[in-house]
C-alpha cells in the first residue's frame, strides 16, 4: 500500500509499505480521509515537543484525524465491525493506570496518540490498523468528511461544554482556525451568542458565515460582557488577553497551543474569581461531536477548503495552500487518491 512518512526535519516520502495486519483485538482499516492539522505542520517543521522529549522519533506517519471502512479483523474481534465505516479515539491509553481505569486514558502517562507519539502509525495511508475497542461508528448522516472532523470536533465540543454557558449568553472564541470555528458553531448551536476574535480578515470572513454574531480584530472588538472565553489560539499573548476579557466569576478555557510559553498573572485569575480550564484532546467529546453532526446540527464540512491525495501533503505541510481551495481552514487527504498525470 502507499503511505505518507515523514523522514526527517521538511523531509517527507510517499513509498510503497507493507499493509498492515490485523493483531487479536485490533481491526484493520481502509482510510477514506484525513485531516491535517497544525500539528503535524510542527512534526513536519521538526519543532513538535515529543520530538525533542523523545516520545516521537523519524520516520513519522502522520494522520490522527481520519475515518475509514474496516476491512479485516483480528482474532475475538466482533463480527459486526466488518465492512462498518468508523472513526476512533487517537488517544491509545495503557489499560492499567489509574488514570486509564478512571476513564481519563487521554491523559495517560504511557498513552499513544495515533500519528504522533510512541511511534503508532497513523492515518496517511491507505490502510491503517488501530484496537477495536478505540472505534467509534459512523451513522450514514456522517460522511467521510465530516467522519475526519469528528476528532477536531471532540475537541471543540469540551472546550464548549467547559465554558460551562447557557442559552442567549455570550461566548468570545479567541482564534478563527478549525477548532474555534468548529466551537463557534458548536455554541451557536446550543444557542449562545458568539463572537470570534482574529488577525486576519479572510479568517473573520470565513467565521461570519457560520451565524456568529461578530467576527473582529483586536482593534474592533467591542466592550461587551464575555460570559465565557475560549483561547483557541496559538499566540503566546492570548490566555492572558482571555483572562483580562472575560467576566468576573466566569470561565476561561484553554485548547490552544503556542511553541512559545504563554505569560498568564494568576493573581488576576483570584482577583476576577475566574476558572482557567485546560482542554488535552478530543476523547471525551467524540460521541457528542458524532451525535450532533449525525442530527445536522453542526455541519463540519464547510470549513474543508480541498481534499488532496498523498503526493500533495508535503507542500500542505510547509504551509503552501492549495491554488484551488476554499475559503475554511482545513485541508483533507484521500489516501486512494492517485497523483494527476501531466496536463
Amino acid at each position: 500500500m502507499r503511505a505518507f512518512e515523514l523522514v526527517g526535519p521538511g523531509r517527507s516520502v510517499v513509498r510503497d509499505v507493507a499493509p498492515p495486519v490485523a493483531a487479536p483485538g485490533w481491526v484493520v482499516l481502509d482510510i477514506a480521509r484525513v485531516g491535517v492539522c497544525g500539528t503535524d505542520m510542527e512534526m513536519f517543521a521538526g519543532t513538535m515537543e515529543y520530538l525533542h522529549t523523545g516520545l516521537a522519533t523519524y520516520p513519522v506517519r502522520l494522520g490522527h484525524e481520519w475515518c475509514g471502512t474496516v476491512s479485516s479483523l483480528g482474532e475475538g474481534v466482533d463480527p459486526a465491525w466488518l465492512g462498518r465505516r468508523a472513526t476512533g479515539d487517537t488517544q491509545i491509553g495503557c489499560g492499567r493506570c489509574h488514570r486509564c481505569r478512571t476513564g481519563r486514558q487521554h491523559t495517560c502517562a504511557d498513552r499513544h496518540e495515533i500519528g504522533l507519539r510512541r511511534d503508532f502509525d497513523g492515518a496517511l495511508a491507505e490502510q491503517m490498523t488501530v484496537p477495536a475497542s478505540t472505534l467509534l461508528a459512523l451513522p450514514d448522516s456522517v460522511d467521510d468528511t465530516a467522519g475526519a472532523m469528528v476528532e477536531p470536533g471532540g475537541n471543540a465540543l469540551r472546550a464548549v461544554r467547559a465554558a460551562e454557558l447557557g442559552r442567549g449568553e455570550r461566548l468570545l472564541v479567541i482564534g478563527p482556525g478549525t477548532i474555534g470555528l468548529l466551537a463557534a458553531m458548536f455554541a451557536v448551536a446550543q444557542g449562545c451568542e458568539v463572537h470570534v476574535l482574529g488577525a486576519t480578515q479572510p479568517s473573520l470572513d470565513v467565521a461570519r458565515r457560520h451565524a456568529v454574531a461578530g467576527a473582529w480584530t483586536l482593534d474592533e472588538l467591542p466592550d461587551l460582557r464575555w460570559d465565557a472565553v475560549i483561547d483557541a489560539s496559538n499566540h503566546p499573548s492570548s490566555p492572558a488577553l482571555a483572562v483580562e476579557l472575560v467576566d468576573a466569576g466566569r470561565r476561561v478555557v484553554l485548547i490552544g497551543l503556542s511553541e512559545a510559553a504563554s505569560q498568564l498573572d494568576t493573581r488576576t485569575l483570584v482577583m476576577k474569581d475566574v476558572q482557567a480550564i485546560g482542554v488535552l484532546s478530543a476523547s471525551p467529546g467524540l460521541e457528542g461531536a458524532i451525535e450532533l453532526y449525525a442530527s445536522g446540527a453542526v455541519d463540519p464540512r464547510t470549513l474543508v477548503a480541498a481534499t488532496l491525495g498523498l503526493e500533495e501533503v508535503d507542500a500542505v505541510l510547509a504551509g503552501r495552500r492549495p491554488d484551488h481551495a476554499g475559503p475554511g481552514p482545513k485541508i483533507h487527504v484521500d489516501p486512494a487518491r492517485l497523483p494527476r498525470g501531466p496536463s
